[in-house]
């Protein structure tokens, strides 16, 4: 379970009513990134370093390097040109690297012999407001078809990542046989951070 990954924020005015208690619990893409890469490191025997490739937009909407401190990955190694970029380091010898970069997949592992590319989307997990819900499962396909548009490389696995919702839930379990077919698994991330993989 990981703590912080949600963002909560006052609806504007026309979502009011779509949420509980007038709190909209925004999973941002970078959190979606951050929870992923944290389920490899647990989950890929002998992984021990995933890189994760946000954007400025990103980084303006979840802040890497406090929630990496507080979950105990400190920056070891300070890169590029934002306050965030770089290597972060566990005591246990895992590692996050954090490089604001496009066109690299969203999470990238790499080990000896395979590799794991994601494709993530970000949004709000407790909404029941039509066009939210849209952008839900509009960012699922947005995920899916990156994925199919990248080069198939042997020995590589692609995900496309997303929050898990009842939206997102349902068109999943709907995608999932074909997209495996096409050599992409689905993967749902909840507000704390539990990976489903829907297949």
């Amino acid at each position: 379970m990981l703590n912080n990954l949600v963002t909560y924020r006052p609806p504007p005015p026309n979502r009011i009513a779509a949420c509980e208690h007038d709190v909209e619990h925004h999973l941002s893409e970078g959190a979606v990134m951050l929870a992923f890469a944290f389920h490899l490191l647990r989950t890929v025997q002998g992984l021990k370093k995933v890189s994760i490739h946000p954007d400025g937009e990103h980084g303006n909407r979840f802040d890497f390097k406090g929630w990496l401190a507080a979950n105990g990955l400190g920056l070891a190694q300070p890169s590029g040109r934002t306050p965030y970029g770089g290597r972060y380091e566990h005591s246990d010898g895992r590692q996050i690297v954090v490089h604001p970069a496009s066109g690299l997949g969203d999470v990238v592992a790499e080990w000896e012999g395979g590799s794991i590319v994601a494709e993530c989307k970000g949004g709000v997990l407790n909404t029941r407001h039509p066009g939210q819900q849209s952008r839900l499962r509009q960012g699922l396909c947005e995920t899916v078809g990156l994925s199919l548009a990248s080069p198939i490389v042997p020995g590589r696995k692609q995900f496309a990542v997303v929050p898990r919702t009842r939206a997102t839930e349902a068109l999943a379990r709907r995608m999932s046989v074909r997209t495996a077919h096409a050599g992409v698994s689905i993967a749902l991330v909840d507000g704390s951070g539990r990976v489903e993989s829907m297949l």
